[in-house]
């Protein structure tokens, strides 16, 4: 006699809450934490990669406007993690459904959209130690994969939208044919899921959400932790930038009424200050006090006119940011300096000695330190 295979039966599971309506739940948490995740992360790529067309039209207030939407971008990322985990728990038994051909297209719609959460949530989450074990460009390939995560997800409300609604609230159709007594413990998983959400909000919110510093346990930053109390992400040595002397340093504007400055004459020039944030896209900020010469003085002394962009060089040998283009929402704005001082003393190497940018509402990357030239464009 023929030996008899044992017969392919799909897993038997037996557990309870891998049910629509926790999915749901969770969903409906995962989807808002994506939402706003996605939404602040279009505001961070623009300001840090603008097309040529915004330019000149992006603007340089509120001033604490890149600190607030970077900072809920990372957070909500982080808050997004325990969400997701949660709510592929609920949802996993329905990968061994049976038979495997009717719903092979379904789990390939949710295999794009659970590729795409995690990896845009890990590979953020990485971008904030600034720990890159891969070959790809992080910055390119985020962006791309983040409008693939969201075209997935919303294939999927569409294709779930009857059962999504059937659902939705404790009185609805589909709920009240669930077991009544799975109520309080669902209530229960869900109360957990909040939980841990808070936990490592908590923990980690503090690196921009100052007031809260106390509890950033998590974060790979703390604010008061750095050179002049300030962190610093690039420091000198990392751009290759040796000790900057004094005597030698030459600052060169270029425009229509060319001219060069010594540090000893930059630091003649009327001296201004600002109160403004430095804030990162790795997710933390700080406000700091800077002392300096506004970027509207140099560019009048060029001969600028009122709509001219700047071009920043950068003593730094290597690096993304080394040159720096500025609209003219920024050049021109008051609060924009050529800072020489942080917290009432100079600058420090690590933090862009002999002289470096500051201005209102923009990226990290793009406050250039160490600045040799500005060109008037």
């Amino acid at each position: 006699m023929k030996p008899r295979l044992p017969a392919v039966r799909p897993p038997t599971f037996r557990g309870r809450l891998h049910d629509a309506r926790t999915a749901t739940s969770l969903g409906r948490w995962l989807g808002a934490a994506i939402a706003v995740c996605f939404g602040t992360g279009l505001v961070s790529h623009y300001l840090q990669h603008p097309p040529d067309r915004l330019v000149d039209v992006l603007p340089s207030r509120p001033l604490w406007g890149y600190r607030l939407t970077q900072g809920l971008h990372v957070a909500t990322g982080i808050a997004a993690i325990p969400l997701l985990l949660a709510k592929l728990w609920t949802v996993y038994p329905r990968l061994f459904a049976w038979p495997p051909v009717r719903h092979a297209l379904e789990r390939l719609s949710v295999a794009v959209l659970v590729a795409g959460a995690l990896f845009e949530l890990f590979t953020g989450l990485l971008n904030t130690v600034q720990w890159y074990p891969w070959l790809f460009s992080f910055v390119p390939v985020h962006f791309a994969v983040a409008w693939l995560l969201v075209g997935a997800l919303l294939l999927h409300i569409a294709v779930k939208y009857p059962e999504i609604r059937a659902h939705w609230s404790r009185e609805s159709p589909g709920t009240l044919t669930l077991p009544v007594t799975d109520g309080p413990d669902r209530r229960s998983l869900l109360t957990g899921v909040a939980a841990a959400v808070g936990a490592v909000t908590l923990t980690t919110v503090g690196q921009s959400f100052t007031p809260l510093k106390a509890f950033d346990l998590l974060a790979p930053r703390h604010p008061d932790h750095g050179p002049q109390a300030l962190p610093v992400n690039r420091t000198a040595a990392a751009a290759g930038v040796t000790q900057v002397s004094a005597a030698a340093y030459r600052l060169t504007v270029a425009g229509p009424n060319p001219y060069t400055l010594t540090l000893e004459e930059l630091a003649a020039l009327a001296q201004h200050e600002s109160v403004l944030p430095i804030a990162c896209v790795e997710g933390w900020s700080k406000s700091a006090h800077w002392t300096g010469v506004r970027m509207t003085d140099l560019l009048r002394r060029a001969g600028a006119p009122p709509d001219a962009r700047v071009r920043v060089t950068s003593l730094e040998r290597y690096g993304a940011y080394r040159v720096m283009e500025m609209g003219r929402e920024y050049a021109h704005d008051p609060l924009t300096l050529l800072a020489l001082k942080l917290n009432g003393q100079p600058l420090t190497p690590d933090h862009g000695y002999p002289a470096r940018i500051i201005a209102p509402n923009r990226p990290g990357v793009l406050q250039t330190k160490w600045v040799t030239r500005l060109e008037v464009l």
